[in-house]
């Protein structure tokens, strides 16, 4: 019988991950509450069309997503990012009439890519959304939230803010023309994903990996070239409100968003402690999406990140500590039959209790220790009957006794 195992790509999060996760998805939570976000599930997989009108050129849509007819014969998909169903989720709801809406999300995603460190195929994101507000100043908000949570964190100094325009759509259009002409005469010198690029979305070409692309790319026209006055003015009020809140940030005007619903700001937060997998958090405004998705014109930005990278970037010795582990040793049959009722008052007062109850007091003496436990709790015939308890600090070796009626005024921290 061959060995029962994780599907590759996947994995299981124990404890001691979940507790670097469920730090990283609460400080997120706190931090997006106080800039107004309320939060939003929706579910982990859709109708196949609410990823499809996000665009087929894109690399998520066409070739890294999970799709499967259900026995209804509806075609699904799970979703491989948050934003696609929260803004299905805008349509169908009709939360049109509730704008400016901010909404916060978490949860597990899945693409069918390469498995490498930092890259899952099922994997947990978390996101934020601003929908209803064009003014530049929602996107300046947008990124000192993320740029907080990343200081909540202690990932401040580990990562660095890059960001670029794509102008309005007027703009970009001008820019995929002149890409256009500067990629064609090079058509055969390009990588075949490149080449596909070219006839449906040139600016896809820009996220290209491939070393011969990346030659041509250097040589490419630059974005700035196309901008009109509009889009130079939201840009520099953009940049302006960074710098009003001494947010640091670099220019890279190689930086894209290759589907058609992006436009104005678009940025990353990067490090070069993942190796390849360097973008931690990236977003940016796309103010045609909800459209797309069969809803009003109604502007957007937001952004996205990775847990797991986030967790993996953590330093560990600075996670929140438990409070102190309170073991409970039965000596005997009465014993054990007293501890459940003061394990239970324990909890009761918001203390946490684990109960050691096989093998003799030497092994679950030893047990405790292995756990992590600050405090040992020795209960026997004698200490019931006389209502006297043993109580031992394992940390200080110091044992002192405590009467049963002192036990729950007694401060363990």
């Amino acid at each position: 019988m061959s060995k029962i195992q994780c599907v590759r790509g996947t994995r299981d999060l124990l404890p001691e991950d979940k507790k670097s996760f469920r730090f990283v998805d609460e400080t997120a939570f706190q931090i997006a509450r106080r800039y107004g976000y309320g939060e939003i599930e929706t579910p982990i997989f859709e109708f196949s069309e609410v990823f499809h009108r996000m665009g087929e050129t894109s690399d998520v849509v066409s070739k890294e997503t999970y799709n499967f007819e259900d026995r209804g014969g509806d075609k699904l998909t799970l979703r491989p990012e948050g934003t696609a169903g929260v803004a299905r989720a805008f349509v169908s709801e009709g939360l049109a009439q509730n704008l400016p809406l901010r909404l916060y999300y978490s949860g597990p995603m899945f693409r069918y890519e390469r498995p490498q460190k930092g890259r899952y195929r099922q994997f947990q994101q978390l996101g934020v959304e601003c929908l209803g507000l064009e003014t530049p100043l929602a996107d300046v908000e947008c990124l000192a939230l993320a740029h907080d949570l990343l200081q909540a964190l202690g990932l401040g100094g580990e990562v660095q803010l890059e960001i670029n325009t794509l102008g309005d759509p007027a703009s970009r259009q001008a820019y995929r023309d002149q890409l256009v002409a500067y990629f064609t005469p090079h058509k055969a010198s390009l990588s075949q994903d490149s080449r596909t690029r070219l006839e449906k979305n040139p600016l896809r070409i820009l996220d290209s990996k491939d070393e011969g692309d990346r030659r041509l790319i250097a040589g490419a026209p630059s974005f700035e070239e196309c901008l009109n006055e509009e889009s130079k003015k939201f840009f520099a009020r953009v940049l302006q409100g960074l710098k009003d809140l001494g947010i640091s940030y670099t220019l890279n005007q190689r930086l894209v968003r290759g589907l058609d619903y992006y436009n104005h700001t678009v940025f990353e937060f990067t490090t070069d402690r993942l190796g390849a997998q360097g973008t931690v958090l990236a977003g940016g405004r796309y103010d045609g999406l909800i459209e797309m998705m069969g809803g009003p014109r109604t502007p957007g930005v937001g952004w996205a990140a990775g847990i797991d990278r986030l967790a993996d970037l953590l330093d560990k010795t600075k996670l929140p500590k438990d409070s102190p582990l309170i073991a409970l040793i039965p000596a005997d049959e009465a014993g054990e039959k007293e501890s459940l009722k003061v394990a239970h008052e324990l909890r009761q007062k918001g203390e946490r209790v684990e109960i050691f109850s096989s093998g003799n007091v030497g092994k679950k003496m030893k047990k405790a220790n292995n756990a992590g436990a600050q405090w040992a709790l020795i209960l026997g015939t004698t200490e019931v009957e006389t209502a006297q308890f043993a109580l031992k600090n394992l940390s200080t070796g110091e044992q002192k006794t405590i009467p049963r009626p002192e036990l729950k005024n007694f401060n363990f921290r």
